[in-house]
């Protein structure tokens, strides 16, 4: 699969290959798969989306679907990043939509725009230091090859030594019955610890101890002055270590509050680290065990802490900057005039990662499917939503936000910063719905957490879809995408996705073989473009569930609610929830 994988990548982005392809690879049933990519027409610029030879022709839904999606996949987007001219103008693309549409502007001074204020940190390597002081030896790890740290938002330059102490998962979580700070003094030292939470968890509380903004929060409330997070080989499985050493210079982003500090930030952690998991024994040398064996220790959560002896050096610089970007908003009036004051908010994340490290000579990471394909969704649902009349009861607001992929932010500076006059009462999020094969199903992730779960069904039956639960639970999609933004400000949400059950018989159009390719080997990657078989039939069809879910939730009698005793609602439910 590997050797298979690389020549996938190509295939798609060349479609000159596919006749060498169907020689070399008819008898595989992978090859069937890709080869489905190559037989459709090659796709046209964006100006020229809408042309009768699209597949999708004889559905107009479909083909407004596609024909967004190659506009803001198109290489002139220059990859969507936060901040940068070609985010820009996929913003007034968006807005131009949502007024053709006939939404109403609900940013700042009656326009389609929220500013979203930003610090913009990018680190440097000049002056960068991890070195391990132990037993009277030093051991240098390099940068980028073995470590990278986390650019830092409060000072342009940092240097810290301290003793170290290894906290396994360094998680807190003594209602669960794990603490892996019991009987640890971390004042004045630098936490060392792995990635992840204990599999033993359920998949939600896995999910939130596993966040490293948690694990974070918890250290530096202990007291310690810096943290070097190890990568396990599970999450190089899913990430490998190459992607971030070849993006090192991307810059990281967080809001930016009225006096110019980041917001969400820990100033008393001076330095945080990244180490990759080949590099784990050199930070953990001169102890009795291998990385392997805490790894593995991991696995079986039985991890234990302990002290390391000697001292660590972490120094490094960082270039920060103030930045502004923006959401895009827009808003459908509710019908009922006791009820209007309450919307639910769709989002849909319209950054990408701009032009960054070259994969097969392309360096623009378009993002077709991450997100452009969830923003053409939202759209459709949009423009359904406002040909049915009445309007629902409740508002609905459209949000293409900025800054998921630098954090969700743009999604949590709207959750904390509503329009006048608007209370968020429910939000459904729309992101990487990877339709790469034909479905029959659909699924929303978070919905079992509050009512959203009976309106969901409700409105996959009125569509005739087949509701399934979230194929992969491992993946803790709930916390990694805009809705957790809501949830956090306590809002009920949901994450809208295409589903897993194969459409027809032919084992090589299989959705799930077709998602875990993608993870692997398009995610936030150059192939992710408009040149992917994406089933816009299948989009469309999300659009209906989409938009169907919407009228029901906007003219329900009462708002969402949390479930009684949900994880989540526990933590962030305000009282009137």
């Amino acid at each position: 699969m590997t050797m298979l994988s690389a020549v996938f990548t190509r295939v798609i982005r060349y479609r000159r290959l596919c006749v060498r392809l169907h020689r070399a690879l008819a008898a595989s049933v992978v090859s069937l798969l890709l080869l489905s990519a190559c037989e459709r027409e090659s796709p046209a610029p964006a100006a020229d989306a809408a042309k009768p030879s699209s597949p999708w022709a004889s559905n107009p839904a479909a083909l407004r679907i596609e024909t967004d999606v190659r506009a803001l996949a198109d290489d002139a987007m220059q990859g969507r990043e936060t901040g940068t001219p070609g985010y820009d103008k996929a913003a007034d693309y968006v807005a131009k939509r949502f007024a053709d549409i006939g939404l109403q502007p609900v940013g700042d001074a009656n326009t389609f725009f929220q500013r979203v204020p930003l610090l913009k940190a990018t680190r440097l390597a000049e002056g960068a230091r991890f070195e391990v002081h132990r037993n009277g030896r030093t051991i240098a790890l390099r940068f980028r090859d073995q470590y990278l740290p986390r650019p830092d938002f409060d000072a342009p330059q940092t240097q810290v030594e301290a003793p170290a102490i290894f906290i396994g998962q360094g998680v807190h979580a003594p209602g669960l019955g794990h603490d892996d700070f019991a009987g640890v003094d971390l004042h004045g030292k630098i936490a060392v610890l792995f990635n992840g939470a204990p599999s033993r968890f359920g998949d939600d509380q896995r999910a939130f101890h596993s966040a490293l903004s948690e694990k974070l929060r918890v250290i530096a409330e202990r007291g310690a002055v810096g943290a070097v997070v190890i990568n396990t080989p599970e999450n190089e499985a899913h990430s490998p270590w190459s992607h971030d050493a070849d993006s090192w210079d991307r810059p990281s982003m967080r809001l930016r509050d009225e006096s110019g500090k980041a917001i969400g930030v820990f100033p008393q952690l001076r330095a945080v680290v990244n180490v990759s998991a080949a590099a784990a024994d050199f930070v953990l040398a001169d102890q009795p065990r291998m990385a392997a064996e805490l790894f593995d220790d991991a696995r079986k959560d039985v991890l234990k802490g302990f002290a390391l002896p000697g001292t660590l050096v972490l120094a490094q610089r960082t270039r920060v900057e103030p930045l502004d970007s923006r959401n895009v908003l827009a808003r459908l009036p509710g019908s009922d005039a006791s009820r209007s004051a309450e919307s639910v908010v769709y989002s849909a994340h319209l950054d990408h990662l701009g032009v960054g490290a070259p994969v097969e000579n392309d360096r623009i990471y378009n993002g077709a499917i991450d997100n452009a394909l969830g923003v053409a969704i939202m759209l459709e649902s949009a423009r359904q939503l406002v040909a049915a009349k009445p309007a629902p009861k409740r508002s609905m607001l459209f949000a293409a936000v900025v800054g998921e992929e630098k954090g969700l932010l743009g999604a949590e500076w709207l959750a904390t910063h509503p329009p006048a006059g608007t209370s968020f009462v429910a939000n459904l999020n729309l992101d990487m719905p990877v339709l790469m094969a034909p479905s029959t199903d659909v699924s929303g992730i978070g919905a079992e957490h509050s009512s959203l779960r009976d309106d969901l069904a409700a409105a996959a039956k009125d569509i005739g879809v087949v509701l399934s639960p979230d194929p992969f639970p491992e993946e803790t999609a709930f916390i990694r995408s805009d809705q957790y933004a809501f949830v956090r400000a306590g809002i009920p949400a949901l994450f809208l996705v295409g589903g897993v059950t194969p459409a027809d018989a032919d084992k090589a159009r299989n959705p799930k073989i077709a998602l875990r390719y993608y993870l692997r080997n398009c995610y936030h990657r150059p192939c992710d473009d408009a040149t992917q078989p994406i089933q816009y039939g299948d989009a469309e069809r999300l659009a209906r569930i989409s938009a169907r879910l919407g009228r029901l939730v906007g003219d329900a009698a009462q708002p969402p609610r949390w479930n009684d005793g949900d994880f989540f609602g526990g933590k962030f439910a305000k009282p009137d929830r």
